[in-house]
């Protein structure tokens, strides 16, 4: 008997359910799936945790098409990716934030490798948001209770937070995103809430009504989509104004991002898989 097609829906937008979208190979089968992008060709680079293949990519067909970084990534945590398809990737567990490209060859690297930091970049880094002028903003969010923010030649030159539940303050910065309208998003997953701040580290809004939120990513008509752990996905409007909430996941999407048709794909936690939610007209 076939699967029973599903539907949800995020606002008025709706959505069909692919669940098991992708198809990996044999010899490189899916491990514990933690984030994705999708590259300007429509091409899916899917991170995961525990196998010697910390990238599968995947064609927009879910073909299996190859994979990267095989023993120059230790722990992937999150990945974003620019305009220019360079691929920033928190490599958690080895205390540093990787630039590839969308062929796996390393571009540069920010952290001195397995050299945890206290208080200072890294200790245990979640995720990486590469602005328009190419300063990069780092959530340091397992050992550390920070936002680092980059100049583009990867200099340090700021940083932000502390250790707590005040404005500013976080616990467990999950995410990071810097949008076009100059704000840095961040996921502070254990307070349950998004702060928003400006490029130089003030607040200048906290949003909540979110239990344990992980994932942000922006479309380009500057809607908002959170992950969180009910597990459910938030779409808020550009001045963060909840706009519609779906369960699109079984357990719950570690990881999120969208292609330019406007779908949305979902690094689910177990059982392990990536689920497309494909925009129906």
């Amino acid at each position: 008997m076939p699967e029973e097609p599903l539907v949800v829906a995020l606002g008025e937008r709706r959505y069909r359910v692919e669940r098991r979208w992708c198809r990996p190979s044999e010899q490189e089968p899916l491990g514990f799936v933690s984030d994705l992008v999708v590259d300007s060709g429509g091409f899916v680079h899917v991170g995961q945790r525990g196998t010697e293949s910390p990238v599968l990519v995947f064609d927009p067909t879910g073909a299996f098409v190859r994979s990267w970084g095989k023993g120059a990534i230790a722990d992937v945590h999150y990945l974003s990716i620019d305009a220019d398809d360079q691929i920033l990737l928190a490599d958690r567990d080895a205390h540093q934030i990787l630039a590839f490209g969308t062929d796996g060859r390393l571009r540069f690297a920010l952290g001195e490798r397995h050299a945890p930091r206290w208080q200072a970049p890294f200790n245990h880094p979640t995720a990486a948001s590469m602005a328009p002028d190419g300063e990069v903003y780092v959530s340091d969010g397992y050992g550390n209770s920070a936002v680092h923010r980059f100049s583009a030649d990867g200099a340090l030159r700021q940083t932000w937070g502390g250790r707590g539940a005040g404005s500013g303050e976080f616990t467990t910065p999950h995410c990071v995103w810097v949008d076009r309208m100059e704000r840095v998003l961040v996921c502070d997953r254990e307070n349950d809430r998004l702060q928003v701040f400006d490029r130089a580290g003030t607040q200048i809004a906290e949003w909540g009504d979110f239990y344990h939120p992980m994932k942000i990513y922006v479309d380009d008509r500057d809607f908002i989509f959170v992950t969180d752990q009910i597990p459910r996905i938030s779409m808020l409007d550009p001045a963060g104004e909840l706009a519609g909430r779906c369960r699109g996941a079984i357990n719950g999407a570690h990881g999120l991002w969208g292609d330019r048709a406007g779908n949305l794909y979902l690094a689910e936690l177990p059982p392990e898989q990536v689920t497309r939610l494909t925009l129906l007209a």
